[in-house]
């Protein structure tokens, strides 16, 4: 089993709406990154534990628990004008983006802000922290994965 933490601004997407999606599963689309993208397409697997981070708010952090529930596919967005996630370079035939779909496991009793985790030697190597990491999906290690949920 793998463990990662993957990105989205609660206003487009949060822990609550995924919690609220039909059998608390949905696609987790729109990520325009390569190394992301070979990462959902390439790592990871059903039933990777993934951390949900909201990102680009007031206090951004670990806000809940997913599992990944399908391994990598082909993000359908890519292919729709219509969709804030239309990629005209996109070919169905030779898809440019992947997606997984996510589960959600639980939300967490508190968020575990990014302040909060930066405070913490041991997670001094977690990407998350480190300076000019920007990507919306990360692999997190089983040793980080099990301190961070500790503090909960």
């Amino acid at each position: 089993m793998n463990y990662w933490l993957m990105k989205s601004e609660p206003d487009a997407f949060s822990i609550n709406d995924l919690y609220n999606k039909p059998d608390q599963t949905e696609h987790w689309d729109g990520v325009r990154n390569y190394q992301a993208r070979n990462m959902m397409r390439d790592d990871m697997k059903p039933g990777d534990q993934v951390f949900f981070y909201h990102s680009n708010c007031d206090v951004p952090g670990i806000a809940g628990i997913m599992e990944v529930v399908r391994e990598g596919y082909p993000d359908f967005s890519a292919f729709d004008p219509d969709d804030r996630h239309f990629d005209p370079k996109s070919d169905p035939a030779n898809p440019r983006w992947m997606m997984v779909d996510v589960k959600y496991v639980k939300t967490l009793s508190r968020i575990i802000s990014l302040k909060e985790l930066k405070s913490y030697p041991e997670l001094a190597d977690l990407a998350l922290v480190k300076r000019g990491n920007r990507l919306s999906i990360m692999p997190v290690s089983k040793s980080q994965w099990d301190f961070i949920l500790a503090l909960e």
